[in-house]
């Protein structure tokens, strides 16, 4: 069956079963599932829903048939919302757990030394602070700045702590708040990590997920567990068109305008478009991807969301191969280095289960 149709899940909340997939193909999916939606979100990050909509219908619509990056890149090239996924999944390989201190170090390393592509104004701020030596509890962003590019490299904590929810809503705190303190940031961070670490360990139950979801991130930010709870049902039986509209819309202050044209990078609506975009279709990558980028917008991010989680439930085998080989941060951190990095820390979190 490719896909389903949201209306029969919407009543029925349907059973989806896990796919038989190892864990190893997970922790990779996870990654490379981020990373390539990242890289063909980059290809159109900022451009308006007619643009995105176009490139959608012309190069993806079975599977990717153009070879063009971003201007000054070549194709497969991912942004800083893979790098700095990335660079957590370094910072536990080398220290064996998670450290928000070492990580932060990583964010501060990563921007001094100029290796970051299409960084964020808040996440830039932060990295500043710490290369002053702020601890990372003071470095980040304070209110009411509420960006998405804490959220955007939250899926691998799911990995991390995918066998303890109260570790897990922990680390996904800890890890946004070096760089952005606003607690709505924090709950886009936990959704992102929850629902990767649910389709690590569970079978994806809709319903269950969402009550989940609006459960651990109800003290961070209530708008968003409202909408996760009594909204997302209703949204996940509508067409992407239909849903659009009211996503970009949550947890806006009236009159607020922006200068985004489709999904913004605020966290809020950004997160909500990502998990849409999954559960709309969660047995299908390529699809899942073509609805976060069509609407346009902050596209690098959502996609890079969408497929984080996507690519953790389905497997690194679920990933078109010709496509998913050319992912690349600028000559290094490639396929290869990529895989090897997931399945080295799938292989620590196996060992440090067993003691």
């Amino acid at each position: 069956m490719k896909g389903f149709k949201s209306d029969y899940m919407l009543k029925k909340f349907t059973k989806l079963f896990r796919p038989n997939v190892r864990l190893s193909g997970r922790f990779t999916g996870c990654l490379l599932g981020q990373a390539l939606g990242d890289a063909l979100g980059f290809v159109v990050e900022g451009y308006p829903p007619e643009v995105c909509a176009s490139y959608v219908r012309r190069e993806m619509r079975e599977v990717f048939t153009g070879q063009d990056g971003r201007t000054g890149f070549s194709f497969g090239q991912y942004s800083d919302d893979t790098q700095l996924a990335r660079e957590l999944l370094q910072s536990y390989a080398a220290v064996g757990y998670f450290d928000p201190a070492d990580y932060a170090r990583r964010i501060a390393a990563i921007f001094q030394e100029k290796r970051i592509v299409g960084r964020g104004t808040a996440t830039e701020n932060a990295a500043m602070r710490l290369q002053a030596n702020i601890h990372w509890m003071d470095s980040g962003e304070p209110p009411p700045s509420a960006g998405n590019g804490a959220a955007m490299r939250a899926g691998v904590i799911g990995l991390l702590f995918y066998d303890n929810w109260d570790h897990l809503v922990v680390a996904a705190h800890e890890q946004s708040f070096s760089t952005h303190q606003d607690p709505r940031c924090s709950a886009g961070s936990i959704v992102i990590a929850l629902t990767v670490g649910w389709v690590v360990t569970k079978k994806l139950v809709v319903a269950e997920l969402l009550a989940e979801l609006s459960k651990q991130v109800r003290v961070y930010d209530p708008i968003l567990a409202a909408a996760l709870l009594n909204d997302m049902p209703r949204w996940l039986g509508q067409t992407p068109g239909q849903a659009y509209g009211q996503i970009a819309m949550v947890g806006l202050t009236e009159g607020y305008k922006d200068s985004w044209h489709g999904i913004s990078p605020f966290v809020t609506p950004s997160v909500l478009w990502s998990l849409y975009a999954f559960l709309r279709t969660p047995d299908d990558y390529w699809a899942s991807l073509s609805v976060a980028i069509a609407v346009g917008g902050d596209v690098d991010t959502t996609a890079a969301m969408t497929g984080a989680m996507s690519g953790a439930y389905q497997g690194l085998s679920a990933l078109p191969a010709s496509v998913v080989k050319q992912v690349t941060d600028c000559g290094s951190w490639e396929f290869e280095q990529l895989c090897s990095l997931a399945e080295s820390v799938c292989q620590q979190k196996q060992a440090s289960m067993a003691v």
